[in-house]
């Protein structure tokens, strides 16, 4: 039996149980290809529920009362961000319509969660910084990666000095398709290793070089990044949306040891090797020599990232704690972004950040 489509008001809708104090009621904003799983991941957590999805699609509102019926709908994000009876906005629309609706949401008294990358400009991403911190709200990026077991651990390897000093990232991150029509191939995928590198290399990147080109829709489809760090550190991202396979590889070069992180695999994603180079002999008689060791694959925790990240925030919420994946952190792939999108249009030129 077909179920009946609630699309006037979630608030004429017949009343859910009443939620205990200590549930943080989430409405969702957008429900296309990420939102399902930001509503599951909220709606299953013990200390939040989502009381209301929003929007525009008709067909997408289906799949809510389909997967949902217990959660009203409306096509109005007016009404989940005015309500009275939500506490968190979870934007998961298209980055050109974040600044407006994670404006109204904060202007609303409503905490947020926003899909990456968080804005479209730094101006617009230190706006709503200034407001949330005017308001005591908080605003989470939604920057997954960092929430995986993978980077988990390769932040807590980095950390202990298993590596030594950091030489590289080097990433990988290809694969055909989806193809974006508002934003270039820069903007959909760099935005993940631009916060994992934020999360794991303590230096922040000093100025960046971009390179690409469009082939089909008027938008770079594939891109080079280069970024220059303090400490002759450097990283590399490979983005493309023209790879005729799927590939999610990174290398971590470090003075004493390397690491290669596969996300595909299905068991050892991260392996480390005891491989380098070593130099001996004065100034006037470098001595090159080549180490080559054992590799391991250390364990790596299966939990999913996004139910993780939720909990995270949820928990942010609760005790009055700041996300590291905030506004700032959001700003400062943004700012990135924008320097990247720069260059791209200079062909390389270099942009200092």
């Amino acid at each position: 039996m077909a179920t009946s489509l609630r699309i006037d008001s979630f608030e004429s809708t017949p009343p859910l149980n009443e939620p205990r104090e200590d549930v943080i009621r989430v409405g969702v904003i957008g429900y296309g290809y990420w939102g399902p799983n930001i509503v599951r991941n909220f709606h299953a957590q013990e200390h939040s529920r989502v009381v209301a999805v929003c929007d525009k699609s008709e067909k997408s509102l289906r799949r809510v009362c389909q997967a949902h019926p217990e959660i009203p709908v409306t096509q109005d994000f007016r009404e989940l961000i005015e309500s009275t009876d939500v506490d968190v906005a979870a934007i998961v629309t298209p980055v050109w319509t974040h600044y407006e609706l994670t404006k109204a949401a904060l202007e609303n008294g409503k905490h947020v969660f926003v899909e990456k990358p968080f804005t479209c400009t730094t101006a617009q991403a230190e706006e709503l910084i200034e407001l949330a911190e005017r308001k005591h709200l908080k605003i989470m990026v939604d920057h997954t990666f960092l929430f995986t077991g993978a980077v988990k651990r390769i932040r807590q390897v980095i950390e202990d000095g298993t590596l030594g000093q950091i030489y590289y990232y080097d990433s990988t991150r290809v694969n055909l398709g989806l193809f974006q029509h508002d934003v270039n191939v820069i903007w959909d995928l760099a935005p993940h290793d631009l916060s994992i590198m934020d999360y794991l290399i303590k230096e922040k990147p000093e100025a960046v070089v971009a390179t690409g080109e469009r082939h089909l829709n008027g938008v770079a489809d594939i891109a080079f990044l280069t970024l220059y760090y303090p400490n002759n550190i450097i990283g590399h991202i490979n983005v493309n949306w023209l790879s005729p396979v799927k590939v999610r590889t990174t290398l971590i070069g470090g003075e004493k040891k390397m690491l290669v992180w596969n996300d595909l695999e299905a068991d050892e994603k991260i392996k480390i090797y005891d491989k380098g180079v070593e130099m001996s002999g004065d100034v006037y008689k470098l001595l090159v020599s080549y180490r080559s060791g054992d590799m391991w694959a250390p364990r790596v925790e299966q939990v999913e990232a996004l139910k993780l990240e939720a909990a995270y925030f949820v928990d942010c919420i609760m005790n009055d704690k700041q996300p590291f994946n905030n506004g700032i952190a959001g700003l400062q792939v943004v700012r990135t972004l924008e320097a990247a999108d720069r260059s791209l249009q200079q062909k390389g030129k270099i942009v200092q950040l």
